[in-house]
């Protein structure tokens, strides 16, 4: 089956969280906050959630993961690095270059480190684009916060050869906040987010 993305803005922070649908279960990015408004996503596109996938563990993007999970059952993926400082059990602990099964896709695994010890960044295939779910590792018009120079540095270091150098142009970036946009949208302005430091 196909995938199908949906997605619903939360809370005062306008959180992201995208629920991929193969067309009989769910796997969402990012329990952010308003549990009740997640499962009714779920059930406006008539899939049970069975994956959940916590980009990182900042506090704004977490927030109804107990709720979530309790509620549907579904199994917790999380970044090894980030996976002590989540609110709730992690099933799965991620490595960069794992794959997520989703029903019959296959879904890659990158570990972008900076914005936390280690975010996680999926792909899924949707209409033969590459659509990326970064977390706040990467936006519209920049990389997320940093709040060192050696971590602004490793944010920087994994997004170019993680993404950048392994995704085409075409790729879409969906973000933990805000707009979507693309690499090739983004890609001209690497040398001024090297050059102002964010």
């Amino acid at each position: 089956n196909a995938l199908s993305l949906h997605h619903i803005s939360v809370s005062e922070m306008d959180n992201n969280c995208y629920l991929l649908s193969d067309g009989s279960e769910g796997l969402l990015v990012d329990a952010a906050a308003d549990a009740p408004a997640i499962i009714a996503l779920a059930e406006e596109v008539g899939v049970p959630i069975t994956k959940v996938v916590t980009t990182h563990r900042h506090w704004d993007h977490v927030r109804a993961l107990p709720e979530v999970l309790a509620a549907t059952g579904a199994r917790h993926y999380a970044s090894f690095l980030d996976a002590p400082a989540l609110p709730s059990p992690v099933d799965v602990e991620l490595h960069h270059g794992d794959t997520i099964e989703f029903g019959e896709h296959t879904l890659p695994v990158t570990i972008l480190r900076g914005h936390t010890p280690g975010g996680v960044a999926l792909t899924a295939v949707i209409d033969e684009v590459d659509n990326l779910f970064v977390g706040d590792s990467l936006f519209p018009g920049g990389l997320g916060k940093t709040s060192s120079e050696g971590d602004f540095v490793r944010l920087y270091k994994d997004v170019t050869e993680r993404i950048f150098d392994v995704y085409p142009d075409s790729a879409v970036v969906w973000p933990g906040h805000g707009a979507s946009t693309t690499l090739g949208q983004e890609r001209p302005k690497l040398g001024q987010w090297w050059d102002r430091r964010w």
